[in-house]
């Protein structure tokens, strides 16, 4: 969370201190990090199906950017020798990738209607 919400913050707080003429301080950061964490405690709170939002977002998002771009990066940039142990781990790393990819947002989606078929807000 820290790591993907780090430009969330820096976005926030840049927007406070430019154009809405804030004086960056230890309490500005403070604040607005404290809100965006509580905001985002209430969306989970809100929806019990966040962990089916997350997978199928996921999906699209974080497995193709941490699992298999890098890889496909590194093999185009140094071409190792085909069948070579980089490289071998490297092709396993984009197949796991590709399939989390393909299977995380179908597991996400399959929870998100489970759930909502009998789901009523703040009940």
């Amino acid at each position: 969370f820290q790591i993907y919400a780090m430009p969330v913050f820096d976005m926030i707080e840049t927007l406070l201190v430019k154009q809405l003429n804030f004086k960056p301080s230890m309490i500005l950061r403070l604040f607005t990090r404290t809100t965006y964490v509580a905001f985002t405690m209430f969306v989970a709170i809100v929806f019990p199906f966040f962990g089916g939002l997350l997978g199928f977002f996921g999906g699209f998002a974080f497995a193709p950017t941490t699992y298999f771009l890098p890889c496909i990066m590194w093999l185009a940039i140094y071409k190792p020798k085909r069948f070579s142990l980089s490289w071998c781990t490297n092709w396993i790393c984009i197949f796991l990738g590709l399939c989390l990819m393909i299977l995380s947002p179908i597991g996400g989606m399959q929870n998100i209607i489970k759930n909502s078929k009998d789901y009523k807000f703040f009940s």
